[in-house]
């Protein structure tokens, strides 16, 4: 089941995309303001609430959406909140759109440090964050992920929580063999599709895989 997290960072016209072929769609607080806009009613808003108008709460209410109210001093982002309400409802893939830039730089790093986080990889078959053509997901090791993005398009490889040991790249024009990636350094970044099927497996750590269509 594929569910769509809707958060509310800076989001493109082209993410709507996201939202045809959802099972559920959540808006995470302030999302909802992007759903209404494009016509799309969700089928559940969670959040605080604090970034959403009134009146769009009650338009929403009154049409029969659930509305989980969470309290302002939280220990979670509304995103966060939001895709553990899609993993509840069994979703075995969860695209997030709008997790990126806005107003906070923390929220943005804390979102995409959702994707380092074992427990959700384990539960969620397929945890993305996707804004306007980029795609970033993590691969956990030991484990292999396939790189969706045609030849010509950029792939950044960085290593969270640690170095990533032993990764091993195929279809991508710098190759790597077994090589570690230390934390902090920014030897993965800028890489490119150079045939397909492209893929980055490794054995240790946590490697944050960022796909962009915005071809060299």
């Amino acid at each position: 089941m594929k569910a769509v997290v809707v958060a509310g960072g800076d989001l493109d016209a082209g993410d709507a995309e996201e939202l045809r072929d959802a099972d559920l769609v959540i808006a995470a607080d302030g999302g909802a303001r992007f759903l209404e806009s494009h016509g799309r009613r969700p089928d559940v808003v969670v959040g605080d609430l604090d970034s959403v108008d009134a009146a769009l709460v009650e338009r929403l209410v009154a049409a029969g959406v659930p509305v989980e109210r969470h309290p302002v001093d939280k220990d979670a982002t509304d995103a966060e909140l939001a895709i553990e309400r899609a993993v509840a409802a069994g979703a075995t893939r969860v695209t997030v759109i709008g997790a990126f830039a806005g107003e906070r730089l923390d929220h943005e790093l804390g979102n995409l440090l959702l994707l380092a986080d074992a427990g959700l990889a384990g539960r969620i078959g397929d945890l993305r964050m996707v804004r306007s053509g980029t795609v970033a997901r993590a691969v956990h090791g030991p484990g292999s992920i396939a790189i969706e993005a045609a030849p010509g398009a950029r792939v950044g490889l960085l290593p969270i929580g640690g170095d990533a040991v032993g990764v091993r790249t195929a279809g991508l024009r710098f190759a790597l063999e077994g090589e570690t990636l230390r934390l902090g350094r920014s030897r993965g970044l800028a890489n490119v599709v150079v045939s397909a099927p492209a893929s980055v497996r490794l054995e240790v750590g946590v490697l944050l895989v960022v796909e962009s269509t915005d071809r060299e």
